[in-house]
């Protein structure tokens, strides 16, 4: 059975050389440890870089785009499958049910949104899979800081965040992803 990561990130590259650097790291460490790339099919930004990278190193890369962001060219035409939807919800739909896994690389509001939107899913247990944050120069840091603020206002309970992987490392956010096990909650209040 293949394994797939969904991961998340920028159609930019942002204005730091580390991101494009890490993305490649961690391409080649998914590709080391028989994990397929499942993202949303973009060519540019570091899209394009860990698609074009995971390719690159023989591992396998599934796009998943809608329509209307293939019609502005920014479709990746060299993947091992490019699956084109008709709404942003079908993309996510069917990135979440092919996946093993989400990550989080730095991005923008659309990496933020769908990230969230799976700790969601996971606080709300409609799926098993590990939420990770790929903390590549302290990205996500302040984001984390955030939570804490909102554990510390009553707003969210420690447990969920605790169900997080926040990681630097590529070598040690795939072994957590590899030893990753669901924590559950029976009782919300």
């Amino acid at each position: 059975m293949k394994k797939h990561l969904t991961v998340y990130c920028g159609s930019s590259s942002g204005s730091n050389a580390v991101y494009t650097a890490q993305s490649k790291l961690l391409a080649k460490e998914m590709v080391a440890n028989d994990y397929h790339l499942m993202y949303g099919a973009g060519n540019v930004g570091l899209m394009g870089v860990i698609a074009d990278e995971v390719m690159l190193l023989g591992g396998e890369a599934v796009g998943v785009i809608p329509q209307h962001l293939m019609d502005r060219e920014v479709g990746h035409k060299g993947l091992t499958e490019l699956i084109v939807t008709q709404t942003m919800h079908e993309r996510k739909m069917i990135m979440a049910k092919r996946t093993n896994g989400f990550i989080a690389m730095p991005g923008g509001i659309g990496t933020l949104e769908e990230i969230i939107e799976v700790m969601t899913w996971s606080q709300l247990d409609l799926h098993p899979y590990p939420v990770c944050f790929y903390n590549v120069n302290g990205y996500y840091t302040k984001l984390f800081d955030f939570m804490k603020h909102m554990v510390e206002e009553g707003f969210l309970k420690q447990f969920h965040v605790d169900n997080l992987i926040l990681e630097s490392d590529p070598v040690k956010l795939i072994e957590r992803i590899k030893s990753y096990e669901p924590k559950n909650v029976t009782k919300w209040l």
